[in-house]
């Protein structure tokens, strides 16, 4: 398999003061998740722009609501099901001694801990997918690393250029990246499974999605949607993007959510089309408060560069998946 065309945006999620990261890979076919942890508690928000999400905890993040601190992310493969894994968050955080102060017992203590799923049921056996046990060991995994990309944790089955039908997509998978001014850092990690293409934000030129007939070209879903060709029908909220933004500045629940929002404009620079109807893209985003504050608009411009590097590097740093007779090759496959 040759490498990548281009190298990888530099930094990850893990540059955040106060983020660790970690994954879980199914060895029984192409699954899994991928943990975002803060320790010390977080200010959370979230954004949810796809038509089909599937996602837990994202009331609690409303600015309007009471909680204001999140202990950890879960990104997920396995669609609904895959929620399942936050349990194990949620138990390993308990046993480290971590979540918020309940009262109901001495010392007892309830982890926030906000989650969503991405469908890749049709990648192998959709009987197998992240549970508890998962997402304990996405947990146990976690470090300030940088961590792995590509076919990893809630990247492994994913896929993205479905827009024409499975058999001309190509694989997807995770990615990370980070941008620093001064002494603030965000970063994003980013699971891509996106209807759409994969494009380089600086000229728009398809990396991974939908390819030709032939299957050895790329398509351009945008182009041949405009040009008249007929997208195929395919199930609702079988594709979605999602992923986490984070900063070591300072930020109430209200920014935090704000910050999701531009993230979100990554997204739309490096994914097209994106937000579609059979799409979940959900963005949640966590402040640590480790570093000086920053000006806002500063931290949105950063947040979208973070964003848009990540989904870059997602599908640079994947490889091509055969499962049975399908085949999802890689960018590098063909570049």
């Amino acid at each position: 398999m040759s490498s990548p065309a281009a190298p990888l945006h530099p930094g990850t999620l893990a540059d955040v003061r106060g983020i660790e990261v970690g994954h879980f890979t199914d060895p029984r076919r192409p699954t899994g998740c991928s943990v975002v942890l803060a320790r010390a508690g977080a200010a959370g928000g979230v954004d949810v722009r796809g038509a089909a999400p599937g996602t837990r905890e994202t009331d609690l993040l409303d600015p309007a609501n009471l909680v204001n601190v999140v202990h950890a992310v879960l990104l997920s493969g396995g669609s609904a099901w895959g929620l399942d894994a936050a349990g194990g968050v949620m138990r390993w955080l308990e046993q480290q001694g971590i979540g918020l102060p309940v009262g109901a017992a001495p010392g007892q203590r309830v982890p926030i801990v906000p989650a969503a799923v991405l469908f890749d049921l049709h990648v192998g056996d959709a009987r197998i997918r992240p549970d508890a046990e998962a997402g304990y060991a996405a947990c146990a995994a976690a470090s300030r690393q940088p961590p792995a990309q590509g076919n990893v944790g809630a990247g492994a089955g994913a896929t993205v250029g479905k827009l024409f039908g499975m058999a001309h997509a190509m694989k997807g998978g995770i990615g990370s990246a980070s941008v620093r001014v001064g002494e603030v850092t965000v970063g994003a990690l980013i699971a891509v499974n996106a209807l759409g293409d994969v494009v380089d934000p600086n000229t728009g030129a398809p990396i991974a999605g939908a390819r030709t007939e032939g299957g050895t070209a790329l398509r351009g879903s945008v182009r041949a949607a405009l040009a008249g060709e007929a997208p195929q029908s395919i199930l609702a909220g079988s594709n979605t993007t999602i992923g986490v933004v984070a900063t070591d500045a300072p930020l109430t629940k209200a920014r935090a959510q704000r910050l999701a929002g531009a993230g979100h404009d990554g997204l739309a620079r490096a994914i097209r089309p994106v937000h579609t109807m059979s799409d979940g893209d959900t963005l949640f985003a966590l402040a640590t408060g480790q570093a000086p504050a920053l000006d806002f608009n500063v931290l949105c411009v950063m947040a979208a560069e973070a964003a848009q590097r990540a989904c870059v590097n997602a599908v640079r740093a994947a490889s091509g998946l055969r499962v049975g007779d399908a085949w999802w090759p890689s960018a590098a496959d063909l570049g």
